[in-house]
C-alpha cells in the first residue's frame, strides 16, 4: 500500500480512521453530493485564451471560460479528447471494453461527480458486490471476502509474531495510524511545516522500517503497487492519499466507459478544439502569447492570444521549446517524478474464475493488481487486467512485446490457474512510453511535495498551468478538474483586474 500503502481500496481502514478521530469527517463527503460549488468566478474583460491539451483539465477550463465569454482555442496533439482518460473497445470481442487510464471515481470526488451529473452520465459500482477476492502470495492462493480482508499470517511470509495475527487493515493501522493522526485534515496540510517535511523526507518503506515493521510486513503493505525495496515515492503523498480515502464509502465508474465524460465536454466545443495539433514551441511578450504547431515534415502554424493555459504533463513539456521560465519552474518541470504504469487487459473465452466463487479482483506478489472489468458487462467472455506500477511497471513496460506477453500470461496463470486455457489475447498500454504522457501521473519522490511542488502551479507571465500534476489529487480525474478550475479563476481574476483604471 503506499501507492503502495493505500491500495486505493482500503475503505475499511478509512472508516476506522474517521471513527477514531484521526481524520475529521468533512460535511457532504461520501454522500455523492458536491462538497462545494465547482467555481465562483469574477466577471471581467473578454480575453482570448489558447489551451494546450484536451485532457480533462484543458476541457473543463475551456468549457468554463467559454461560459464566462472568453474566446478559446484548444490545441490537442492526439485525435481524441481525454488524455489519460482512455477507454478501449476495438481490440475486444462482443462489445466489451476496459479502461487503460483513469478508472475509478471515489464518491467524495465532488468535482468529478458534479460534471458527471451535468452531462447526465450514468454510474455503476467499480467493484462487484459479491464474490471472493484472490491474493497470490508466496505460492499460496488466499481467498478473501468481497472487501479484501484477510489475516496477515495466512501468507507464507517471515512476519513477526505480533504481525501474523493482524488483518490487513489492522496491520496498516499498527504502523501508520500515528502518522495519520499527526497529519490531521488532509485538506489543510501546511507543506512548510516540520511535520509535512518529516513525512516527505522518506519513502513509505523507510517510514515503516522506522516504526519497526518486518521486511515481510513492509512488502505485504507495499503490494500490489511495489515492493519495499522498490519504493521510490514520498510517504507524505501516500499518507495524504490514505487520509482522502478515509472519507470514501464507495467507488464508481461511468456506464459504457469513462471516456464518455471527456467526449461530453468535447461535444459542446466542436468548433474550438483542433485535433492533430502538437504544440512544439510557446512564445510570449508583454502583450501576447503564441503557440507554434508543427507537424512532422509539414508546415508550422502560429496561434496567438492574450493568455495560454498549458495542461501538458511535465515529461512531455521537457521536450517543448518554452523560452525562459523562472529557475523554480524549470526545476519542477524537469525533475517532478511520474509513475511508470503498465495496464494489460487480457481477453478470456470464459469467466472461469467465477465458477470457483472469485469475482476477478485481487493481487499477487508479482506485484500486480488484478481487476475484472467485465463483471457488469454481458456475455460469456471476460477481461482481466494486470495493473503493474513503479519498478515492476517500468521493467515490464521496457520488455520486448513478445516476451512481455509471455511474462504477463505466466503471472496471471500463477494467480488464476487455468488462465492459459481460456486466454485469447491482450491489449497493453505502457504509460511511460506513451508519446503524449511519458508517465502515468505525477508521483513525487521524497522531498518533492514540500520543496519542488510548492508554488509549481504559478503562472509564468501570460502562461498558466493546469493538470493533475498541479493539484492535491495527483493521479485522479478530480485533480484534473481541481487544477483546471483554479486556472479559470486565475485568468478570470486577471481579466477583471485589467478593467480597472
Amino acid at each position: 500500500m503506499n501507492r503502495r500503502i493505500h491500495r486505493r481500496d482500503l475503505l475499511k481502514f478509512g472508516a476506522w480512521a474517521v471513527s477514531a478521530g484521526l481524520i475529521p469527517a468533512s460535511p457532504g463527503l461520501a454522500t455523492g453530493l458536491p462538497r462545494r460549488e465547482p467555481i465562483s468566478l469574477p466577471s471581467g474583460k473578454q480575453q482570448s485564451v489558447l489551451i494546450v491539451g484536451a485532457g480533462l483539465s484543458g476541457l473543463v477550463a475551456a468549457y468554463e471560460l467559454r461560459k464566462l465569454g472568453h474566446r478559446v482555442i484548444v490545441l490537442e496533439a492526439q485525435r481524441r479528447p481525454g488524455g489519460r482518460v482512455y477507454s478501449v473497445r476495438a481490440p475486444f470481442s462482443d462489445g466489451l471494453y476496459a479502461e487503460v487510464g483513469a478508472a475509478r471515481i471515489p464518491d467524495n470526488h465532488d468535482l468529478t461527480l458534479h460534471y458527471v451529473r451535468e452531462f447526465n452520465l450514468p454510474l455503476t459500482p467499480f467493484y462487484p458486490a459479491t464474490g471472493s477476492r484472490m491474493y497470490s502470495i508466496g505460492g499460496k492462493r488466499i481467498r478473501a471476502d468481497v472487501s479484501g480482508e484477510w489475516i496477515a499470517g495466512e501468507a507464507p511470509l517471515d512476519l513477526k509474531r505480533s504481525e501474523k495475527k493482524l488483518g490487513q487493515w489492522a496491520l496498516l493501522e499498527k504502523y501508520v495510524g500515528g502518522a495519520l493522526a499527526e497529519l490531521g485534515d488532509p485538506y489543510k496540510i501546511d507543506y512548510e511545516s516540520v511535520v509535512a517535511r518529516r513525512f516527505d523526507s522518506v519513502t513509505t518503506a523507510e517510514y515503516l522500517r522506522q516504526q519497526g515493521a518486518s521486511e515481510a510486513a513492509n512488502d505485504l503493505l507495499s503490494w500490489p503497487w511495489s515492493t519495499a525495496k522498490d519504493d521510490r515515492y514520498s510517504f507524505l503523498w501516500t499518507l495524504r492519499e490514505i487520509a482522502y480515502e478515509s472519507q470514501e464509502k464507495t467507488r464508481w465508474k461511468i456506464v459504457g466507459g469513462n471516456d464518455q465524460l471527456p467526449y461530453a465536454f468535447a461535444a459542446t466545443m466542436k468548433d474550438v478544439i483542433r485535433y492533430g495539433s502538437p504544440v512544439r514551441r510557446i512564445e510570449q511578450d508583454d502583450k501576447r502569447v503564441r503557440a507554434i504547431v508543427t507537424m512532422p515534415g509539414g508546415p508550422s502554424e502560429t496561434f496567438e492570444a492574450d493568455r495560454l493555459l498549458c495542461t501538458v504533463p511535465f515529461p512531455v513539456l521537457r521536450n517543448m521549446d518554452l523560452g525562459r521560465f523562472s529557475i523554480r519552474k524549470e526545476r519542477v518541470i524537469n525533475e517532478l517524478a511520474y509513475d511508470t504504469i503498465v495496464r494489460a487487459t487480457m481477453q478470456c473465452r470464459t469467466r472461469y474464475w467465477e465458477h470457483a466463487g472469485f469475482n476477478g479482483f485481487g493481487h499477487s506478489d508479482t506485484p500486480q493488481q488484478i481487476w475484472h472489468f467485465t463483471h457488469d458487462q454481458p456475455g460469456p467472455r471476460g477481461l482481466l487486467v494486470s495493473f503493474l506500477c513503479g519498478g515492476t511497471g517500468e521493467r515490464v513496460g521496457d520488455m520486448q512485446p513478445e516476451y512481455r506477453e509471455q511474462y504477463l500470461v505466466a503471472e496471471m496463470e500463477r494467480a488464476h490457474p487455468g488462465f492459459r486455457n481460456d486466454y485469447e489475447g491482450m491489449f497493453v498500454h505502457v504509460w511511460h512510453k506513451d508519446a503524449w504522457a511519458q508517465g502515468a501521473f505525477a508521483l513525487p519522490s521524497p522531498g518533492q511535495l514540500t520543496g519542488l511542488c510548492v508554488g509549481a502551479e504559478r503562472p509564468e507571465g501570460r502562461i498558466h498551468f493546469a493538470g493533475e500534476h498541479l493539484s492535491n489529487f495527483s493521479g485522479w480525474m478530480q485533480g484534473a478538474f481541481e487544477s483546471g478550475l483554479r486556472a479559470v479563476r486565475e485568468i478570470s481574476a486577471l481579466s477583471a483586474t485589467s478593467e480597472r483604471p
